[in-house]
């Protein structure tokens, strides 16, 4: 296995907001009174919803903390947040958006590795602090960003092996067709062959894609022993109930790096989801007093409406508390001084437990959980205790490169 480099320089003036020339790009000024702006990139429509609605959810109680405890350096904490609508179009417009005509001290959003690559040179560009709290495929090295959301090695590596024991080394994978789909197949392929497996054949689905007949004939014909899948998004839903119809569901089992983000235990019948396996930082069902305060709050704002909560709720409450204690120790909200604070190594006791930032790679070490769908929930197995990013930590030195923008991935 290797390591390559690609970066990514996507950027849109979708919406008509333009760009600004780069020798006016520092002069983006912030107010230096009034409230402290927080900006809030999520898809609360479009087949991304379920996912984006806790994490926007999780940001207004972090927000609301924060300024039921005073705010930061005296001042309030103002959130502003745009439905992207599971649009990349609309990611870059409201990007642009925020840094420009808001002038937003912090962004945190984006679900998808392709929204974060929409936007993560538009805030690079304007000099706008970034925070990606959506568990990933691993390897964004820049300064400017700050990863919450797990990593391969923190999650498929404990997945892989715990499934292969279960049910064998024939492994078929599905994934959505984008930058994540993609290399987190790569990263199930390293895990299964690192454990003596074998990968039969890889399929790939555009997001927008809900008929999986034709794929699920040629996994049937080649008899794997078991799928590991990175499907993405409610269109893709569709796959697990066309599984189930076609009456492979307890014939070849599932294992999946994204079942559970919208909702899919809760929406699907209990039959169609039953013994799915998962791996995340974090799950709704855990019992602890944080996670179970955390649950309780969200539910008592919203209420029986409240979707599943998910790790990258999780992820972005820990994520928000965590730039607000960089900005109390900088003593301000200017970007390079708020950079330079949560370098120290801070650390956030939150509800997937302790949480501490890496100022190599800008990624968290954090906990990781496995579970198993058992009446249309989950039911954790294991607990992997302070588990690190490595696989990035392998390429990314911050510190020596603080102007590297690269998203490192695997080739294997």
């Amino acid at each position: 296995m290797t390591i390559s480099r690609r970066i990514f320089l996507r950027n849109s003036a979708a919406g008509g907001v333009a760009l600004a020339a780069p020798s006016l790009i520092a002069n983006v000024a912030r107010a230096a009174d009034g409230p402290i702006k927080l900006g809030s990139l999520h898809d609360l429509s479009g087949p991304l919803a379920a996912t984006g609605e806790p994490m926007v959810y999780a940001t207004q109680l972090a927000v609301k903390e924060i300024n039921e405890s005073g705010g930061l350096l005296g001042r309030e904490v103002e959130m502003i947040n745009y439905d992207t609508q599971s649009n990349i179009q609309l990611y870059s417009q409201f990007a642009q958006q925020l840094a420009v005509r808001d002038k937003v001290d912090v962004v945190h959003g984006g679900i998808t590795s392709a929204s974060r690559e929409a936007i993560r040179p538009i805030f690079n560009r304007f000099r706008t602090m970034y925070f990606y709290n959506t568990l990933y495929e691993g390897g964004v090295c820049d300064r400017n960003t700050f990863n919450f959301g797990t990593t391969p090695a923190q999650t498929v590596e404990k997945l892989v092996p715990y499934a292969m024991n279960l049910w064998g080394k024939k492994v078929y994978i599905i994934a959505a067709d984008y930058n994540y789909g993609q290399i987190t197949a790569k990263w199930m392929r390293k895990y299964v062959e690192d454990n003596g497996g074998e990968v039969l054949s890889t399929d790939f689905f555009p997001l927008d894609v809900t008929n999986f007949g034709p794929s699920i004939s040629r996994i049937q014909a080649a008899k794997p022993d078991m799928l590991l899948s990175a499907m993405v998004g409610g269109n893709h839903t569709a796959f697990y109930r066309q599984w189930a119809a076609a009456g492979l569901k307890d014939e070849i089992p599932i294992a999946s790096t994204t079942f559970g983000l919208v909702n899919e235990p809760a929406t699907l019948e209990a039959a169609e989801s039953k013994g799915v396996l998962g791996s995340y930082g974090y799950f709704e069902e855990l019992q602890t007093p944080a996670s179970k305060a955390f649950v309780d709050a969200i539910k008592a704002e919203h209420g029986d409406k409240t979707p599943y909560i998910n790790e990258p709720a999780a992820a972005t409450y820990e994520a928000v508390h965590m730039w607000a204690k960089g900005v109390a120790l900088a003593g301000t909200a200017d970007r390079m001084p708020v950079i330079e604070a949560l370098e120290t190594g801070l650390s956030f006791e939150g509800p997937s437990g302790n949480v501490l930032i890496d100022p190599i790679t800008h990624h968290v070490t954090r906990n990781a959980f496995l579970a198993e769908v058992k009446d249309k929930a989950w039911n954790v197995l294991e607990t992997f205790p302070s588990q690190q990013p490595l696989d990035t930590a392998a390429v990314c030195d911050l510190k020596a490169n603080p102007n590297d923008t690269t998203h490192y991935e695997i080739d294997i």
